[in-house]
């Protein structure tokens, strides 16, 4: 067993606060982009979305320019389970330091900092946090409130060949999602060039359009199209499908082993896969027949359709799901492929014709309507021969990462508590 002393981290660490940028300054681009909760994944790391970013065009501190390698903690809780994560500043001079979020320094003689950067991501210390939280509505931690948890300690060098175990299988992690998001980027293009610009190979092999391929008006759609092609709405994609809840109460409406249940929050901590097996919890024989849902075949494009719209997954198996989607069922003719970026593109279209009261939601009524551009099934079907592999590549490259990541997180505990000897 490897030596520990167990203590807080008083004294220790410390953490600062960052600035309050003000509102009236945020752009939609610009040099810097603000920092908040939702850049931090749940199970801990750094997660960016340059379209979701809070770009800043006003004036402030230079002290609150994060530098590659600061190690920051989520100081209150944007969503649910973000409370204290922590991640790892990936670059220099781009990401600003606000209010929410602490940015947290080590006695170097004490705590490695990417060793403390895993022991924020474990349950022990995550459960401390929340625990001691103050706020009814969103959960707010302080450093002192920090400064008194509880950890266990290695000694440094020990703390060091943790981190760089858990750092490996992190690398490589990194390293799958830059490899997809790259594969993602090359099958969008693809779909861009041959759907919305109609460059699609001719007979020839040569690009449609623009070597001269015949365009005609489609008064529905309003533009030209190519010739032989027709207007449709999304359900011509394949048959749209909607969920249900079987009663929460029933226990045995729910299982860890039965049907994969899928809801919003699944999709959401799915974010920046393609693909989707299950979700947290799956649904019986009996919670299927109870709430009348429908077992959706292997390859059917899930949408969610309410808080929020716009997630979406391809089910890897068969699936059902909650009454927050309106999923495609691929039996129309349509590859998969096909329909997952026709439905992706217009999502904004979705939004904009969704309604509610309290949270917009997008009913098949609605879906039913949005007119689409629709080629020959032949052609469709070209388009998925060409990307097959990438999207093949891009399922095992998600499948290693998950496998990866239950490692990484049965290790974390492991090597935390010195139940696994680290040589």
């Amino acid at each position: 067993m490897v030596e520990m002393t167990t203590t807080t981290l008083r004294n220790k660490i410390h953490i600062k606060h960052g600035f309050s940028f003000k509102g009236e300054f945020f752009a939609s681009e610009g040099d810097y982009v603000v920092l908040t909760p939702g850049n931090f994944k749940e199970s801990g790391g750094f997660k960016f979305d340059v379209e979701k970013a809070k770009f800043y065009s006003g004036k402030f501190p230079r002290e609150y320019i994060c530098a590659k390698g600061d190690l920051i903690v989520a100081m209150t809780e944007q969503a649910e389970g973000l409370l204290g994560c922590s991640a790892i500043v990936p670059e220099d001079n781009r990401f600003l330091h606000n209010q929410r979020i602490g940015l947290v320094t080590v006695n170097e003689n004490e705590i490695d900092k990417l060793f403390l950067y895993h022991v924020f991501n474990t349950k022990s210390v995550r459960q401390q946090l929340r625990r001691s939280s103050s706020g009814s509505k969103v959960k707010h931690t302080s450093p002192d409130r920090i400064y008194d948890v509880i950890v266990n300690l290695p000694p440094l060098p020990t703390q060091q060949k943790i981190a760089a175990i858990l750092s490996s299988l992190d690398a490589k992690i990194e390293l799958n999602q830059r490899i997809n998001a790259e594969l993602e980027a090359m099958a969008k293009t693809l779909y861009d060039y041959w759907f919305v610009q109609f460059d699609f190979p001719d007979e020839e092999g040569k690009p449609y359009k623009s070597s001269g391929g015949k365009m005609v008006w489609n008064e529905a759609l309003k533009r030209e199209i190519p010739e032989g092609w027709n207007n449709g709405t999304l359900s011509d994609l394949g048959t749209i499908s909607g969920g249900s809840t079987p009663p929460r109460e029933i226990e045995e409406y729910f299982s860890n082993d039965g049907t994969p249940w899928i809801t919003p929050k699944d999709l959401s901590l799915n974010a920046g896969n393609k693909f989707i097996t299950k979700g947290e919890t799956d649904v019986t024989g009996k919670g299927i027949k109870a709430a009348s849902l429908t077992i959706m075949p292997k390859g059917t494009v899930l949408l969610s359709s309410r808080a929020p719209i716009g997630y979406m997954a391809i089910a890897r198996g068969e699936v059902t799901t909650n009454q927050g989607f309106k999923s495609f069922i691929p039996n129309k003719g349509y590859s998969i492929p096909f329909i997952y970026y026709t439905v992706q593109q217009t999502i904004p279209t979705i939004i904009n014709h969704s309604s509610g009261s309290t949270f917009k939601e997008a009913s098949a009524t609605v879906l039913k309507s949005i007119s689409v551009c629709l080629p020959p099934i032949s052609i469709a079907d070209k388009y998925k021969d060409t990307v097959d592999a990438i999207f093949e590549r891009q399922n095992k490259l998600e499948l290693e990462s998950q496998t990866l990541t239950e490692l990484r997180d049965w290790l974390l505990p492991m090597l935390m508590n010195g139940q696994v000897k680290v040589g």
